[in-house]
């Protein structure tokens, strides 16, 4: 089959959205000739810059894509877009919120980001009804779109995460807190600020627990005034912030690693603004298959990735974070247990669950 992948985020942003999408495309390469339409303003001899770049961001080889021009983007004839559709098999298409008439024999929408829209009216309601497969990355990002869009999500398919890969061959946790996240301060910031507040509480009401331990926050910069902002407030502290990191030195952090922090919506009331939030939470499933203990906000995706079990890691306000990992702090042994028991809860988002569900999608009925 020809399967055609196209995202509007695309060739702009490098984040766990654009990891996902290459993970849906590099599962049907396997089966299947799979393209990926880049806009209508892209230039063809810029084509094989833009892949260079996706691999270099996913550590991953991309040669079994096809990167073609599209009729897609701004200012693009409706016509000359819904017939180029039929050219394929199946169409996957991440939505930002919007849809087009699709006349491939199968086509499937993902949608990544949980936005409060208003009802769609007839027509886009038509344009919607052409896709026999509306998917979404999580739970939370289902309930969302099912109260405001007025659409059916068909499937929840979570990323996939290939945890073997972040398992420490030997535990030897040091005396780290993590936080893995892009430096940018709108949507969905990762609240980098309001970590390096928290330690420095922690540092401020309890010097004797915390000798010895740092923060460490990595993430590519989209803000240059965001990370200098970050920087400002780490100056003097035990806090490391590193911008540049590959792929192999990021696994040996999660694996040093003993607690992973996510802070993600901290401001935001997640009815209201759920788009604030975090989708998923890839970098907290990726530190908890490290066996790093994972206390994070209990809004968003990050609920979904603690489950049942870990539940009691979750906090929403600064006091309830301190609190429990003070606790964990205090009792190795306990934050060594936990560890073991994340490392367990992240393997079910691991790829043969992921990849399962992608080929899922193939064959499901409307």
């Amino acid at each position: 089959m020809k399967i055609v992948f196209y995202s509007p985020y695309l060739p702009k942003h490098f984040g766990g959205g654009e990891k996902y999408f290459f993970d849906v495309a590099l599962t049907y390469a396997q089966k299947h000739q799979v393209f990926i339409a880049l806009p209508a303003n892209i230039k063809k001899t810029d084509l094989e810059k833009i892949k260079s770049d996706y691999q270099d961001f996913l550590q991953r080889d991309l040669s079994t894509l096809n990167f073609i021009i599209s009729p897609f983007g701004a200012n693009s004839k409706r016509l000359q877009k819904i017939f180029w559709t039929s050219k394929f098999d199946v169409v996957y298409f991440v939505t930002d919120g919007s849809a087009f008439f699709s006349l491939a024999r199968r086509s499937i929408m993902h949608i990544q980001v949980p936005l409060v829209l208003q009802r769609k009216n007839w027509w886009e309601k038509c344009k919607f009804r052409t896709f026999n497969i509306i998917n979404s990355n999580s739970q939370f990002t289902k309930k969302v779109v099912e109260k405001y869009w007025g659409v059916k999500v068909n499937l929840v398919c979570q990323p996939g995460i290939d945890t073997a890969q972040f398992a420490p061959t030997v535990w030897k946790k040091e005396k780290i807190i993590l936080n893995v996240g892009r430096f940018f301060d709108q949507l969905h910031c990762k609240n980098q600020v309001v970590l390096v507040e928290f330690f420095r509480a922690l540092l401020e009401k309890y010097p004797q627990e915390m000798q010895g331990w740092k923060l460490i926050l990595i993430g590519k910069v989209e803000s240059e005034a965001y990370v200098n902002q970050v920087r400002k407030l780490a100056a003097g502290l035990p806090i490391v912030i590193l911008t540049e990191v590959n792929h192999q030195d990021l696994i040996r952090y999660y694996q040093k690693a003993a607690i992973y922090w996510h802070a993600t919506g901290f401001y935001d009331d997640p009815l209201k603004n759920p788009e604030k939030m975090e989708h998923f939470g890839i970098s907290t499933v990726e530190a908890m298959a490290a066996g790093c203990v994972p206390v994070v906000i209990g809004k968003g995706g990050q609920t979904e990735i603690l489950g049942h079990d870990l539940s009691y890691l979750s906090w929403i306000t600064q006091a309830e974070c301190l609190k429990k990992t003070l606790q964990l702090i205090k009792n190795p042994k306990r934050l060594l247990e936990i560890g073991h028991q994340a490392q367990k809860r992240a393997d079910k988002f691991n790829l043969k669950a992921f990849e399962k569900k992608c080929w899922q999608q193939l064959e499901m009925k409307k």
